[in-house]
């Protein structure tokens, strides 16, 4: 692992059944980089985020490295994963809040992996934690929200909620599986931008997995493309032209409607 880099996946394989989802990938992301994982339906891109938070094992042989400790490898978990994951904000496409909760108590929940069993159990949270999670919800733009049950709040409010309870984690890597799938053009756009923000002014490192490519172009500096469980590009959005996006994504590619299309 390289002195600049805070991620390194090496030799990343995983296979479900017949099927090989991940086929030898290999990846260094640097501190502060905002990367889009991109590709079609199958080729990886869950996957992948999965096994680099440790949400899911890989094959043995190969190995995956966070702040330069072991997430996993050869197959297993390793021991030190889950300090390791207070460092890493995985934002999924179905929020996964307690719809039960309010905003503002889903966000705390981020502070779980700093705080003593007890205080969580019982909901003791500090006055410290109780104004980050609100300086949280502001820095999203939900903050009005904070005291509506989750499951009454809109996808993309719900969405930037789980931003803030990352915030609030205080993650140094936010990892986000396909967070607009389910949103409108302007949620997703607010979504996308809560990222970019994060992204730029704090200096988090973001790997985000889109299948709107407009928005991987517009948003991230960086694309990774995976196709069959391979890494079939890696580089600047820039470099990304009309053929290859139809060689990763096939002929019919030309038929998707752009929103910004590539120069």
């Amino acid at each position: 692992m390289s002195d600049a880099a805070v991620l390194s996946i090496r030799s990343a394989s995983k296979t479900f059944g017949q099927r090989r989802a991940l086929d030898g990938v290999s990846l260094d992301v640097r501190r502060g980089e905002m990367i889009a994982l991109i590709g079609p339906s199958g080729s990886g891109k869950s996957t992948l985020l999965r096994s680099i938070s440790g949400l899911q094992t890989i094959d043995a042989g190969g190995r995956i490295e966070a702040f330069g400790e072991a997430v996993q490898e050869n197959g297993k978990i390793g021991s030190g994963v889950r300090k390791i994951r207070t460092r890493i904000g995985f934002i999924f496409q179905q929020f996964n809040l307690v719809g039960r909760l309010t905003l503002f108590a889903n966000v705390l929940l981020g502070s779980l992996g700093r705080t003593p069993a007890w205080r969580g159990l019982f909901g003791l949270w500090t006055h410290e934690t109780k104004l980050a999670a609100m300086a949280a919800l502001a820095r999203v733009g939900v903050a009005d929200y904070a005291a509506q049950r989750a499951n009454t709040l809109s996808g993309g409010q719900q969405q930037r909620g789980a931003i803030a309870r990352a915030l609030v984690q205080k993650a140094k890597i936010i990892l986000a599986d396909e967070p607009v799938a389910s949103l409108d053009p302007v949620s997703a756009r607010r979504v996308m931008e809560a990222l970019k923000d994060l992204n730029a002014a704090d200096g988090l490192t973001v790997i985000v997995t889109l299948h709107q490519v407009d928005y991987a172009l517009r948003y991230c500096e960086r694309v990774v493309a995976l196709k069959a469980g391979k890494v079939v590009y890696d580089g600047p959005a820039g470099g990304l032209d009309r053929p290859k996006l139809i060689d990763i994504y096939g002929p019919e590619f030309e038929d998707v409607f752009w929103e910004q299309p590539p120069q």
